[in-house]
């Protein structure tokens, strides 16, 4: 395994088997809030990841032992005028851009606290797992603004325009079973063992053609919020993408002659 640092509080650990990334939020004194100086980095590391041709999934974790992310850190904002504010927006909207735009697929590993824009960068990727320490909510109502790292449009997306209007507009937080129960994450596991379970589907995942994997990946996410005939037509696309590929012809080979496939990726 290989690690690369970004910045202080973000590393990039890359699995030298499976071609599994971990994207990992390092800024345990804080809790991993996310301040300017980490949403740069996080960025900068979701720039990497998705230039990187060798990785075919990507695991977002935490150092923190009770914490995935508390969301923005507001001991920073405490000192902004409204000129500084303006200034960071687009920094901390690239943070959450980067996770929500790499790709290949990508899965959370949620432990304990993933509040505000931490529950929206978990929010970002294609799958939650949680352990049952988990608690989860975007209660940035409470504190005089909305949630702004995409949390009014994926939370919808997950659970349903009604739902996510309850969870908004209380600001309400949700432990791990009653969020299992509603959708707000995907996989319930056991206590402490949700970055475990997290990178052990994250290589059943990386297993498969990472054309098709990119390709699958593009046609869900152009699809959302199309009609069906726009959204079999964005199919279509990412079909012909796949079906034309060294990854096809060696995929189909493979089943025939009943061995593992070794993916050209191309």
């Amino acid at each position: 395994m290989s690690e690369e640092r970004f910045g202080e509080f973000v590393l990039v650990r890359r699995h030298e088997q499976g071609h599994v990334a971990e994207l990992v939020l390092d800024r345990p004194k804080a809790m991993n809030a996310v301040s300017t100086e980490m949403a740069r980095s996080i960025a900068g590391a979701c720039t990497a990841l998705g230039e990187d041709r060798d990785v075919r999934a990507v695991v977002l974790t935490s150092t923190h032992e009770r914490a995935f992310c508390v969301g923005a850190d507001l001991k920073e904002r405490n000192s902004f005028s409204d000129a500084d504010l303006l200034r960071q927006r687009p920094v901390t909207r690239g943070a959450y851009t980067g996770v929500l735009e790499l790709p290949v697929p990508t899965v959370a590993a949620v432990h304990g606290f993933a509040l505000g824009g931490g529950f929206e960068l978990a929010l970002a990727c294609d799958v939650i797992v949680a352990d049952r320490t988990a608690v989860v909510g975007l209660p940035e109502v409470s504190v005089g603004v909305i949630p702004g790292g995409g949390g009014t449009q994926l939370l919808p997306r997950r659970v349903g325009a009604a739902r996510a209007a309850e969870l908004i507009f209380s600001a309400r937080r949700v432990e791990a079973v009653e969020a299992r129960e509603l959708g707000l994450v995907d996989q319930l596991v056991e206590e402490g063992r949700d970055r475990e379970e997290a990178l052990a589907l994250a290589a059943r995942i990386a297993g498969n053609s990472p054309v098709g994997l990119r390709a699958a990946k593009r046609a869900l996410r152009l699809g959302q919020g199309l009609d069906l005939r726009a959204g079999l037509e964005v199919e279509d696309a990412a079909w012909r993408a796949t079906a034309f590929s060294g990854d096809r012809a060696e995929g189909v080979a493979a089943f025939n002659e009943r061995r593992r496939p070794q993916w050209p990726g191309e």
